[in-house]
């Protein structure tokens, strides 16, 4: 789809209506189009999803994206919050209420900037209650010297043991989450949470040297591509200090050229769009300045992915991603809300129009 209006109308038509959101408001995390079937409700994708909507009715006014994200954020402060274990179980209708539950500090971080979107948008005081108290228990849950834990097992909230995969070992990727902790200093004027973020600034830029290509295997090289450019969204807020410039300029390129080499063997929607929104915001805040024809590039592989269908549950939603130039069965709404994202941001740096406050990204 060439015309970024018809992009952002179709994409917003599949968070509306494709049944990715259920009536209660929680978000699935993919549906399968192989199968025919959504994955579970997902707390993390359903955070993901109320900045998404609010991005969309930003950009659109239509009062249907104010609406549906509003019932996602109320969603995860009446159903997904648990106020005796003060965190937000892991697909939270699956297995919030038994054994095996688990706690992630990635999507914590992400629920409480959904629901601080949500704040911003409606001055509704649940919204900023239940992301402070969430942040607070990130500061006291998650802690290790040195690091994060990443995984906590429920209810006791004991640290799992760490295992090779990105998501459950500590990691630069975590500074995004700790987005968080930044987002709540400037909601809030509490420094606890301003001191937190700063010293997670200061671990990732520790592990980030290593994280990169961390992995023989390609495939598995693309996915940690994903967690890297976490990495360096975390750092927008501190892109006024030349140390850390330098690690973003740097990051940008390194990330672009490992996406260009391994794109035909498996490539990611998601790690398009972020690469593509990480130089937009770097060229917003002045950081780095832009390359124009690499950021067309990432532009047109971003908007490959978006999905032209009969079935609603397929039409204008993005897929996650390709594997020897085939698509996998997959419309992923992480992957929708960061390319809409990238190429509406696209579209307003070509019309001279970009206006890119970190506290926006979703």
């Amino acid at each position: 789809m060439s015309n970024t209006h018809n992009l952002i109308d179709a994409a917003g038509r599949w968070f509306l209506h494709s049944g990715i959101q259920a009536t209660h408001g929680g978000v699935a995390r993919y549906y399968r189009s192989d199968l025919g079937c959504n994955a579970n409700v997902s707390t993390e994708i359903t955070g993901y999803a109320v900045s998404a909507l609010l991005f969309l009715h930003q950009r659109t006014g239509q009062p249907e994206y104010l609406d549906a994200a509003l019932r996602a954020a109320r969603f995860l402060t009446r159903c997904a919050w648990d106020p005796v274990l003060r965190t937000f179980p892991f697909e939270h209708t699956v297995n919030g209420d038994g054994t095996g539950a688990f706690a992630y500090f990635f999507d914590s971080g992400i629920i409480v900037r959904g629901l601080l979107s949500a704040w911003r948008a409606t001055s509704e005081g649940e919204f900023l209650d239940t992301a402070a108290a969430a942040g607070r228990a990130m500061l006291a849950d998650f802690g290790a010297p040195g690091a994060i834990h990443p995984i906590l097992a429920l209810p006791d909230k004991r640290p799992l043991q760490y295992q090779p995969r990105w998501s459950a070992s500590p990691g630069c990727y975590q500074l995004k989450a700790a987005l968080a902790w930044y987002d709540l200093f400037e909601s809030t004027g509490q420094t606890e949470f301003l001191r937190a973020y700063e010293s997670t600034v200061e671990a990732a830029m520790r592990s980030q040297r290593d994280y990169l290509p961390g992995e023989t295997d390609c495939e598995k090289v693309m996915d940690r591509l994903h967690p890297y450019v976490y990495f360096l969204e975390g750092l927008l807020p501190v892109l006024d200090r030349p140390e850390y410039v330098a690690v973003y300029r740097a990051g940008v390129e390194r990330a672009a050229a490992y996406l260009r080499e391994i794109d035909p063997q498996f490539v990611r929607c998601d790690v398009y769009a972020q690469v593509l929104r990480a130089r937009l915001y770097g060229e917003s805040m002045g950081a780095i300045p832009l390359n124009c024809a690499a950021a067309a590039e990432e532009a047109r592989g971003a908007a490959a992915f978006q999905l032209e269908s009969e079935d609603p549950r397929i039409a204008g939603g993005f897929g996650f991603g390709r594997k020897a130039g085939q698509s996998m069965p997959f419309v992923n709404p992480v992957s929708t809300a960061f390319a809409t994202q990238a190429l509406a941001m696209w579209s307003d740096r070509q019309n001279n129009a970009l206006e890119a406050g970190w506290q926006a990204l979703i």
